[in-house]
């Protein structure tokens, strides 16, 4: 797939070999996989700033939720336990995993540990959890287990995971701006959505998010270096002025208000790191229900995980047309399982990769070199939380729209839309991923319609072992409340 970002001998001269520059690209191979240091720098930027709306979110899903005996974790010690992990995951992925996919708490997984587990036990116990599910996570890397199964996935179902991670991130953009949004349940209509938030665009934040928008894809199309970083700041200034101007109510912009901090620094407080209890949870809701819990979180992060990674890795062009082979596999797998655990051993929830990494692909980046950046700026947000939560999600949104379109063009040529055992699953994954809102159950669906409809048509044989089992496990996951199992 192309990207926005121009070719590399058109735009900058081959970074010196000599000195710490020299170093960085020997080390990270920019220039073997035909970037530049500049561009990393800048993809690192914009990944920070299309994710930095986790360092709000993740506190506010989990604060909200209160466990067994009443309690709520604290959003400051939340705030700081959320960038800490973030900031330790991220660098992590890039210096020793060397790709461009950055980690923060999963949404998805947040949502889990608040609403099923927190209730059923203490703030520790389902932390616990979390770590358990890390570490099998990271067993069935050793195992090479789950490398089996991401090599098993054919390609045209790849793509269509790569296209539904896109058409998903476009939607998490159009929501989290205001320019869509679900339609109340008083309304009692069976039309879930709808423009703006009566029906129709009105008001300073979706002008804004508009205006970037268009402004996010004439500046790609013109092929402006830092075309995605360039519109999220230019949006941010944009909406402080008219914030200042029209004093539009805290309400309209969503979680972030684009007002300069009377204090930009701010102490963090690491009061809830290492506040865990491994197995106090299945003392409290029994061995089975506490192995299912565990199982649950463990899917929902292995294969959101594993779309990311196809889907960022394909855009970033760094897994192998011919093989299908991505590079340094298990080692990127290994940090992932590694974040899992280490988010449920801050209390931050379970830490994985980030669609949002496309936002910095999206600006060239191809390297772990752009992690460093965006770890890092996510380590200074541990002292500078007001000020890295300026910019609203009107002006770092537009970038994943830009970039859901750029994965939609440049991944559907690349199915074989003849052969319908591989079209329909295809189509299946890419749809359910938005439809349903979850990474997760596009991928499932997809695994278990591919299998069935190569049994049904005669070619079961030539499905590897690996697919079988996944999909079996999908099924089941999907038949557990109906058992009455996990509840």
């Amino acid at each position: 797939m192309s990207t926005p970002a121009p070719a590399p001998a058109d735009t900058a001269p081959e970074p010196s070999r000599q000195g710490p520059a020299g170093g960085l690209d020997r080390y990270f191979k920019v220039s073997e996989r035909g970037s530049t240091i500049a561009r990393e720098v800048r993809g690192g930027f914009a990944t920070f700033f299309a994710m930095a709306y986790i360092i709000v979110l993740n506190p506010i899903i989990l604060g909200s939720a209160k466990d067994m005996y009443g309690h709520q974790l604290d959003a400051g010690q939340l705030v700081t336990a959320t960038v800490l992990t973030a900031a330790f995951t991220t660098l992590l992925m890039g210096v020793i995993g060397n790709v461009p996919i950055a980690l923060a708490a999963g949404l998805g997984v947040n949502t889990v540990v608040a609403l099923q587990l927190a209730p059923r036990m203490s703030w520790p116990d389902a932390m616990g959890m979390v770590v358990l599910a890390g570490f099998v996570v990271m067993l069935l890397v050793a195992t090479g287990l789950r490398e089996r199964v991401m090599s098993a996935v054919p390609l045209g179902l790849r793509k269509g995971i790569a296209i539904g991670i896109g058409l998903f991130i476009m939607l998490i953009g159009l929501v989290d701006a205001g320019f869509v949004s679900r339609i109340p349940d008083a309304a009692h209509t069976t039309v879930p959505l709808q423009l703006g938030t009566t029906g129709h665009l009105d008001g300073w934040p979706v002008l804004i998010f508009s205006l970037g928008v268009l402004l996010t894809l004439a500046l790609l199309i013109r092929k402006v270096p830092g075309a995605i970083l360039i519109s999220i700041v230019a949006m941010t200034l944009v909406a402080v002025v008219v914030q200042l101007i029209a004093e539009v109510p805290d309400s309209g912009w969503g979680l972030t208000v684009p007002e300069w901090p009377g204090n930009p620094v701010a102490k963090p407080d690491f009061g809830l790191v290492g506040e865990v209890s491994l197995f106090g949870g299945f003392a409290k809701v029994g061995m089975l229900t506490g192995i299912l819990f565990v199982f649950t979180v463990l899917l929902s992060c292995f294969f959101d995980a594993m779309g990311t990674i196809l889907g960022v890795g394909d855009e970033a062009k760094l897994i192998d047309k011919t093989t299908g082979e991505f590079p340094g596999i298990n080692r990127v797998l290994l940090i992932d399982g590694l974040a899992v655990a280490s988010g449920g051993a801050t209390s931050s929830s379970a830490t994985t990769c980030f669609v949002e990494s496309t936002a910095g692909v999206g600006e060239g980046a191809r390297t772990g070199l752009a992690n460093v950046v965006t770890g890092g700026l996510f380590a200074v947000a541990l002292f500078l939380t007001p000020l890295a939560t300026m910019v609203p999600s009107q002006a770092a949104t537009p970038a994943l729209v830009a970039v859901g379109f750029l994965i939609l063009a440049g991944s559907v040529k690349d199915i074989d839309w003849s052969d319908f055992t591989i079209a329909v699953p295809a189509f299946l994954a890419m749809v359910m991923m938005p439809f349903t809102y979850s990474i997760t159950n596009g991928i499932g669906i997809g695994f278990i319609s591919f299998c069935a409809l190569r049994l049904a048509t005669g070619r079961g044989r030539g499905v590897p072992a690996a697919m079988y089992v996944v999909a079996a496990v999908f099924v089941f996951y999907y038949a557990m409340p109906a058992l009455g199992l996990g509840q």
